[in-house]
């Protein structure tokens, strides 16, 4: 079986302004369509997906889907899909909500607290990981 590994690139945001430029250069890094979204609380993971979602030309408001779980934006690239899974209790919740649908439907899913869905994740995605060192945000993405 064939692995494809992709390397891991690193942004530093020292200021919340210098989101939409780490937002320009992480969209064509997206070879695939579900990309998971980690950090601790108020690490910036929503924040960061409303930048990308403005370079996917989305002229939809964003916001944490944290009690809707989902949330479905129209943009230039097709639909995105925005996954809070932060208060679902199982992996049950989320498979009746029918997370393997969107997981494998073609189009985006940005996936916060990816954690709790583990055993469903889909065999190939991204993760961007958001650290926070003081006032600097430190982004990996792989």
């Amino acid at each position: 079986m064939f692995v494809k590994f992709y390397a891991m690139k690193k942004f530093i945001a020292k200021d919340i302004k210098d989101l939409e430029g780490i937002a320009q250069e992480l969209l064509p890094l997206f070879k695939e369509k579900v990309v998971l979204f980690k950090g601790e609380m108020g690490a910036g993971k929503t924040t960061l997906i409303t930048e990308i979602l403005k370079q996917m030309n989305s002229e939809d408001e964003a916001s944490s889907p944290t009690y809707s779980l989902v949330n479905e934006y129209q943009t230039d690239y097709g639909i995105v899909y925005h996954f809070d899974f932060y208060r679902i209790n199982d992996e049950e919740e989320a498979y009746d909500m029918g997370w393997e649908e969107y997981a494998y439907s073609e189009d985006f899913c940005f996936v916060e607290w990816p954690e709790r869905i583990k055993s469903l994740i889909p065999e190939k995605y991204h993760i961007l990981e958001i650290l926070n060192d003081n006032e600097t945000r430190i982004i990996n993405f792989e």
